[in-house]
């Protein structure tokens, strides 16, 4: 397919009420500013009418790119197959629920190409979500804000535009579309915008937000944290700790066994190495440095051998 200028990527899961009414939005938006683009709708798994909906579309539209999964796989899934699909020289990525604008397009459009920033993330300064949704996400933003050192008010915000070089040259799995930004400036992508946007209340259906998907977005940051410091030198952070762990148990072993070796010598009252709490904690400490730097070797050799793509079953596409 050739080149467009814009590619927008739209991940949904039963969103049947919402996708006629944001298509004929986006393609009224693309036509007053006569940009080229496509239309990429991924349906993760949707029990619905949604991917009918999509292949109605695609009857009627050329510019309309339907992708369906054969499971509910995530976001995070649903993007990286519309990032690894889209033909874009600016990708745009928006939810389904008609929250996002497409009036914020042109906008976020020129920030890429105008203004050459990498990624320009939407910052939703008014919302229309609930405090339970509103306050966790405040944390959320506030912590990755101290780790990456990426000054964004709304990491999670689903409205950004990314140059299509960033998009094609990173790989998200698990939760990790929240942390776009920080992956992409950790391979590279340095110039991060931000741009308010305009967040409308949900006319249909009901969130998808749920408290599994709060904590599982921290664990993923410590994961994609822990692998730009030492996902290419494992051996550099358990080794360090495995080491330090064996020579401390090996440092409390030959204390306890000089100082009955001294006792004897001095013919003192003395009692058996097994008998003092203190050599099971050397034990423990060198069986643990040991299985610590073992793992060190192995994710090594891990790391030597290459990482493969996850690759996530398209079961349709039209």
């Amino acid at each position: 397919m050739s080149k467009v200028d814009i590619s927008v990527v739209i991940p949904f899961y039963n969103e049947d009420e919402s996708l006629a009414e944001l298509h004929a939005w986006i393609k009224k938006v693309m036509d007053e500013n006569a940009f080229s683009y496509e239309v990429l709708l991924i349906d993760d798994g949707s029990r619905d009418e949604s991917w009918n909906i999509v292949k109605k579309l695609k009857e009627t539209n050329p510019e309309v790119r339907g992708f369906k999964f054969s499971k509910n796989n995530g976001k995070t899934a649903a993007l990286q197959v519309g990032f690894n699909e889209c033909v874009g020289e600016v990708v745009i990525t928006m939810d389904a629920d008609l929250q996002d604008s497409p009036d914020e397009i042109p906008g976020l459009y020129k920030m890429i190409k105008e203004e050459k920033y990498d990624i320009v993330s939407g910052w939703k300064q008014k919302r229309y979500d609930p405090i339970t949704k509103t306050l966790p996400t405040k944390l959320f933003n506030a912590t990755t804000r101290y780790i990456s050192d990426i000054y964004l008010h709304d990491f999670n915000c689903g409205l950004k535009a990314y140059d299509s070089k960033v998009v094609k040259n990173i790989t998200i799995y698990g939760e990790m579309h929240r942390y776009i930004p920080v992956i992409a400036k950790w391979n590279g992508f340095s110039k991060i915008g931000e741009k308010v946007v305009q967040h409308r209340s949900r006319k249909y259906g009901t969130t998808k937000f749920g408290l599994e998907r709060f904590l599982n977005g921290f664990l993923d940051l410590l994961s994609i944290t822990f692998i730009n410091k030492f996902g290419k030198r494992p051996m550099h952070f358990f080794g360090l700790f495995g080491v330090i762990s064996f020579f401390l148990g090996s440092f409390m072993t030959i204390f306890l066994i000089a100082e009955k070796i001294i006792s004897i010598y001095n013919r003192q009252p003395y009692r058996n190495v097994t008998d003092n709490p203190l050599f099971y904690l050397a034990l423990v400490a060198i069986i643990i440095g040991s299985q610590l730097f073992l793992a060190g070797f192995l994710g090594e050799l891990f790391v030597k051998q290459g990482v493969s793509k996850d690759d996530y079953f398209v079961s349709e596409k039209v």
